[in-house]
């Protein structure tokens, strides 16, 4: 069974739902982190990191200004590093699934973050997280890498990927027992 399962699919597809709907159905002891949207009168302005143990962090907002930008975004390295590279840092050490939600082009900025990351799909612990669907030659390695199984989300195929996930965290602890 494969030890890291990632999400990928077009924006608003429901990837982070997914990970959040099957981390709340489990007893899985799981660490790292997801991103939400940041909003302000239904626009969008940026997006957060949370941690799994609640700490947070602006990852990229319209009112940064940085030399790493996505689109209208403005990306915060230091605190992607500080917050979010930390927590999954600390998963490898006291959680049995790492959560990373998301590898994309605001996170590919930081070397530090790629570097963890290819050292925990490389480790021993399980990982959950999602993968930018545009193609990247960093984030295109690690979708072709023998360890990682590669999930397209649809909104039509939400459910199934549901139940697929939940079949997944169920068979690789029953494998680990």
């Amino acid at each position: 069974m494969t030890q890291v399962c990632l999400l990928t699919g077009r924006p608003g597809t429901g990837k982070t739902s997914l990970i959040r709907q099957v981390l709340a159905g489990s007893k899985v002891k799981a660490g790292g982190f997801y991103t939400e949207e940041i909003r302000s009168e239904g626009i969008r302005q940026g997006f957060r990191l949370v941690t799994l143990d609640g700490q947070t962090a602006i990852l990229a907002h319209v009112d940064i200004r940085s030399p790493h930008r996505v689109s209208k975004y403005g990306v915060d390295i230091a605190s992607l590093e500080w917050v979010g590279v930390s927590a999954l840092l600390r998963a490898t050490k006291e959680s049995s699934l790492i959560v990373v939600d998301e590898i994309g082009k605001m996170e590919l900025f930081s070397d530090n973050f790629c570097k963890t990351v290819f050292q925990i799909i490389n480790g021993s612990k399980r990982v959950l997280g999602t993968i930018m669907l545009n193609s990247n030659p960093w984030a295109d390695e690690i979708k072709r890498h023998p360890r990682v199984s590669l999930i397209t989300v649809t909104r039509d195929n939400h459910q199934q990927v549901l139940g697929e996930l939940y079949h997944w965290l169920e068979t690789t602890e029953e494998a680990k027992n």
